[in-house]
C-alpha cells in the first residue's frame, strides 16, 4: 500500500511539474521577445556605447526659457550651439535661443586643459540646474551634443554623467556615386545621418568604369561625356566643382572629413571612353553600363597618362581641405604587375606633391607603398593567406590600416536570401555579423595601434534609389559606428542589439527606411 501511495505521490508531483512547465512555457518569451520586454534606461540606450555612463540625480527640465550657452564667444563653439539648437527644437518644441556666457540651461564649455578626453572626447553632466557639455576641442563638443540628442525625452534630460572618447580616430563610411549617380543633396542627407552617430569620415568614390562624376577643368570631357550613364544605362550625371565644395563645407560643419577617390590605374573605362589619347592604341572604348571589373587600365607607358594623373589630382586636392586623397589601386587585373608598381609609385608621388596623404585599397601592398600611405583592407575570411600576409607586413612596417572587411563591413552585401538589392560574393551579412568582429584584433600579429579605423563602404551596382541605399546601410552602419567608437570592453552583441532597437524611433522620425532585421529585438 505504501508503494502505491508513494507511486501516486510521484505521479502527482510529475503531473504538477509538467503542468507548471506548460504554463510557464505558454508565457515564457523567446530570447528576442525577452530582450524586447527588458526596458533600457536612457543612458543604456546610447549608441555608440560610451566609455562611461552613470545615471543619477534629478533630471534637467528644458523649458521655454532654456538657453544654449556657448561660453566665451568662440565662433566655432557658437556654430555648434546653433546646430544643436536646430537639432533639439523639433523634438522638444522649444525655441532654445543661443547666447554667449555661462549659467543654467545647456552649457557648451570648451576647455583645452580638460584631462582624459583626448581630441574628440567629451564629458556630459546633467543636473537640475544645467546640462554641461565639456570638451577640449570643437569636435568633442559636437559629439557631446549628439549624445545629448539621444538623452532628451520630451523636455527632460535624465540626471547623470557621460565620459567618453573614441577608440579609433577614423570612423568612416563610403558612398559610390560612380556606378549610379546621386546628387549632393542625397549625400548631404547621409552626412547628417552618419554624424549623429559620431562617424567622422565620408569617402566618396567619384570615378569608375561606369561614370566619371566630378568636373575637372583641365579635362572637361571626363564629366560631360564620361559622366553620362551608369549601370544599366540611364542619364547619369556629375557634380560641378561648386557642388563638390558645397558637400565638403556641409560635411565639415558636422565634423565629417570628405575623402575623394579617383580610382586608378584600373576602373578607368569612363576616362578612357572620354579621351582616346589615354588609350595605348589611341582608340576610345564605348561607355560601359555593366558590372564587370578588372578589364580597364590607363596606359602606363604613355607620358600623357602622368600629365592626366597630375592634372586630375592637382584639381581634386585643391578642392579638398582634408588630409587624405584616395587613389584606388584595386582590381587592376588589366595592368601587368610591374607596370602597376611603376604606375602607383608615380601616382603616390603626385599625391605627396600636392600636400596630401595617400589612401589606397590594400592591393597597394603588392607594390611599394609610399611613406605614410594608408592601406584600406577590403578582403574577407576567404582571402588568400599571401594577400593577408602582405597587408600585415605593411602594417608592421608602419602603414596604417583602414578596415573594411567585405564580409563584415560592405553595406552592399545582402542581409539574407530575401534581400532584394545587393550582392552576395562575400556572403550574406546580417546585422550580427556586421557587428561581431574586433577591429583591434582583426589581423593576427598586427597591433591595434596600426589600425587607423573602420569604414563601411556602400557600392551601388544594385543601388539606384535613396530607399535601397538606406535599406542596405541601416541599421548596419550604426553597428559599424559603434565598433569604431566604443571601447573593446563595451562590445557585446546582445547589449548592442538592444541599443540598436532603441534607435528605431529616431530612424522612424527621420524617415530612414531601415531593414527590420530579425536578429534585432525591435519593439
Amino acid at each position: 500500500m505504501r508503494r502505491v501511495v508513494r507511486t501516486l505521490g510521484v505521479l502527482l508531483v510529475l503531473a504538477a511539474a509538467v503542468s507548471c512547465a506548460q504554463a510557464r512555457g505558454a508565457d515564457d518569451p523567446k530570447p528576442g521577445e525577452r530582450l524586447r520586454r527588458a526596458e533600457l534606461g536612457p543612458y543604456e540606450r546610447l549608441l555608440p556605447a560610451p566609455v562611461s555612463a552613470r545615471p543619477g540625480g534629478p533630471a534637467h527640465v528644458l523649458a521655454p526659457g532654456t538657453v544654449i550657452r556657448t561660453g566665451t564667444g568662440s565662433e566655432e563653439v557658437r556654430q555648434i550651439g546653433e546646430r544643436l539648437a536646430e537639432q533639439l527644437r523639433g523634438p522638444t518644441g522649444l525655441p532654445l535661443p543661443v547666447a554667449d556666457g555661462e549659467g543654467d540651461g545647456i552649457v557648451l564649455r570648451l576647455d583645452p586643459s580638460a584631462r582624459g578626453l583626448g581630441d574628440e572626447g567629451y564629458r556630459l553632466e546633467s543636473t537640475a540646474p544645467a546640462v554641461t557639455l565639456t570638451a577640449r576641442t570643437p569636435a568633442g563638443l559636437f559629439y557631446a551634443g549628439q549624445t545629448l540628442r539621444q538623452l532628451v525625452t520630451g523636455t527632460h534630460v535624465p540626471g547623470g554623467t557621460v565620459t567618453d572618447a573614441p577608440r579609433f580616430a577614423y570612423r568612416g563610411a563610403m558612398i559610390d556615386i560612380a556606378r549610379h549617380h546621386f546628387t549632393v543633396a542625397q549625400v548631404q542627407r547621409y552626412v547628417d545621418q552618419l554624424a549623429q552617430y559620431k562617424i567622422n569620415k565620408l569617402h566618396v568614390h567619384l570615378t569608375d568604369d561606369q561614370g566619371w562624376r566630378l568636373d575637372i577643368a583641365s579635362w572637361p570631357r571626363l564629366a560631360s561625356y564620361g559622366g553620362v550613364g551608369g549601370v544599366g544605362g540611364g542619364p547619369g550625371g556629375h557634380w560641378t566643382r561648386d557642388d563638390y565644395k558645397a558637400l565638403v563645407s556641409y560635411a565639415a560643419e558636422r565634423h565629417v572629413e570628405v575623402i575623394p577617390e579617383i580610382d586608378m590605374p584600373g576602373h578607368t573605362n569612363a576616362a578612357l571612353a572620354s579621351y582616346a589619347e589615354l588609350n595605348c592604341d589611341g582608340k576610345a572604348p564605348p561607355r560601359y553600363t555593366g558590372t564587370k571589373v578588372g578589364f580597364s587600365s590607363l596606359c602606363v607607358s604613355k607620358e600623357l597618362t602622368y600629365e592626366f594623373v597630375d592634372d586630375v589630382l592637382r584639381e581634386v586636392a585643391a578642392l579638398t581641405p582634408g588630409r587624405y586623397l584616395h587613389i584606388g589601386g584595386d582590381e587592376a587585373h588589366a595592368t601587368p604587375a610591374a607596370d602597376y608598381a611603376a604606375f602607383m609609385e608615380r601616382a603616390q608621388a603626385v599625391v605627396a606633391a600636392y600636400g596630401k596623404t595617400v589612401v589606397a585599397w590594400h592591393q597597394l601592398a603588392a607594390a611599394d607603398p609610399a611613406d605614410g600611405a594608408v592601406l584600406q583592407w577590403w578582403g574577407h575570411d576567404k582571402t588568400a593567406a599571401a594577400e593577408r600576409d602582405r597587408v600585415a607586413a605593411a602594417a608592421r612596417a608602419g602603414h596604417k590600416l583602414i578596415l573594411s572587411p567585405a564580409d563584415h563591413a560592405y553595406l552592399d552585401m545582402k542581409y539574407d536570401k530575401d534581400t532584394k538589392p545587393g550582392l552576395t560574393w562575400a556572403g550574406y551579412v546580417p546585422v550580427e555579423r556586421a557587428y561581431s568582429w574586433d577591429p583591434g584584433a582583426y589581423f593576427p600579429g598586427v597591433p591595434e595601434s596600426a589600425v587607423l579605423g573602420v569604414e563601411a563602404p556602400l557600392w551601388t551596382e544594385t543601388i539606384a534609389t535613396r530607399e535601397d541605399w538606406e535599406l542596405m546601410a541601416f541599421p548596419r552602419v550604426l553597428s559599424l559606428a559603434e565598433l569604431a567608437w566604443s571601447p573593446a570592453t563595451r562590445l557585446d552583441w546582445p547589449a548592442h542589439a538592444r541599443r540598436l532597437a532603441a534607435q528605431a524611433p529616431t530612424l522612424d522620425a527621420q524617415n530612414i527606411g531601415y531593414h527590420r532585421a530579425p536578429d534585432v529585438p525591435w519593439s
